[in-house]
């Protein structure tokens, strides 16, 4: 039978799972999944869109697992919180403190099935907590949101996300101090004069080790004596951001400063190299008896980076050194304005005598 009459007006079958309501001319797709009778409308009367639609409706339905169609906002929440573990410890605890305030401030209820939950909705809580926080603040929950509905993407109980189209917003490039090359000289010179704090000398090779070799915190707490490969000229170093391996040169103004370590029984096999995990709170009192800006850990691979531009190595070999698999393109975003000072500056040697 090919029509259905209605009190308003009838559908009829113009092709295999395609129908069209006479009275509005609007066409539905109509099809069985999963044993169930499925009716929706296309919300077109172009039939060669309608088709597009039908095709894209018929596709979802196949991606959908009727086991767990069903599945609540809570008990994706559950699935999001047992794979928390993936990520670096920082991130883990913001994650954490943005599904709690999420869990108490989403106002349509936890029982909520997941894939009746819509882009509006979400927009709407997003909007609503938007006054609380500043841009990157904003965009960490936006990300949150789309991470959270990829999950149910991946267990099938969805064929879309609502959360897909949330855009972040647009974050200004903060102002961060970086020492120069004699700043920095003079600050591990002066971590190491403090002869009557204990940590003096393990919070200036620290802070040697970062500027001379470009080296974040997190990758000093993981290096051992035997990452040093003095034969191969290498440092192997653990990237937690990232979960990776990466290796480096040992500089030439490197090397001294690891020989001078070895020869002193600091580096050892099974043994970390530095003592200090964060020379934090060592930089910012030299910082302040120096009379310099605050400069914070972060600041000493800046300085790494920095020099190298100045001295001409190319930010694809420096985005290496970093443990970045872009190529170079991060580098070259955030320190391109050097790479044109310096151009600049070399172009004035151009004189004709």
């Amino acid at each position: 039978m090919n029509e259905t009459h209605t009190r308003n007006g009838e559908f009829g079958r113009v092709a295999e799972n395609l129908y069209r309501y006479s009275s509005s001319g609007v066409y539905y797709a109509r099809y069985r999944s999963n044993g169930k009778e499925i009716s929706r409308s296309l919300r077109t009367t172009d039939r060669a869109l309608a088709k597009r639609r039908l095709a894209d409706e018929l596709e979802n339905a196949s991606k959908l697992d009727v086991k767990v169609g069903k599945m609540t906002l809570e008990e994706l929440l559950r699935l999001y919180v047992e794979r928390l573990g993936q990520y670096a410890p920082k991130t883990i605890a913001s994650r954490q403190s943005i599904l709690k305030i999420f869990k108490q401030t989403w106002p349509h209820g936890l029982n909520i099935a997941v894939h009746s939950i819509s882009t509006g909705q979400l927009e709407l809580w997003l909007a609503s907590r938007r006054a609380n926080f500043k841009n990157a603040s904003y965009n960490e929950y936006a990300r949150f949101l789309r991470h959270l509905f990829e999950l149910a993407l991946k267990f099938r109980v969805i064929a879309t996300s609502p959360a897909a189209s949330l855009k972040g917003l647009r974050v200004e490039t903060p102002i961060r101090s970086t020492p120069s090359w004699e700043q920095f000289q003079a600050l591990v010179g002066d971590i190491r004069s403090q002869r009557f704090n204990a940590e003096a000398e393990d919070s200036a090779a620290l802070v040697e080790f970062m500027g001379l070799a470009g080296v974040g915190t997190a990758e000093c707490a993981n290096l051992l004596g035997e990452h040093i490969d003095f034969g191969a000229n290498r440092i192997t170093l653990y990237r937690v951001k990232t979960d990776t391996a990466y290796s480096i040169p040992i500089f030439p103004q490197l090397l001294p400063f690891l020989r001078n370590r070895e020869s002193k029984g600091q580096i050892q096999q099974g043994q970390k190299v530095f003592k200090i995990r964060d020379p934090k709170k060592a930089l910012t009192a030299a910082c302040k008896r120096l009379g310099f800006p605050h400069f914070s850990p972060r600041s000493l691979r800046r300085c790494f980076i920095t020099r190298s531009i100045e001295v001409g190595i190319d930010f694809k070999t420096i985005s290496s050194w970093q443990g970045h698999r872009d190529g170079g393109v991060l580098i070259a975003k955030t320190y391109s304005h050097l790479r044109s000072e310096h151009s600049d500056a070399m172009a004035q040697r151009l004189v004709i005598h």
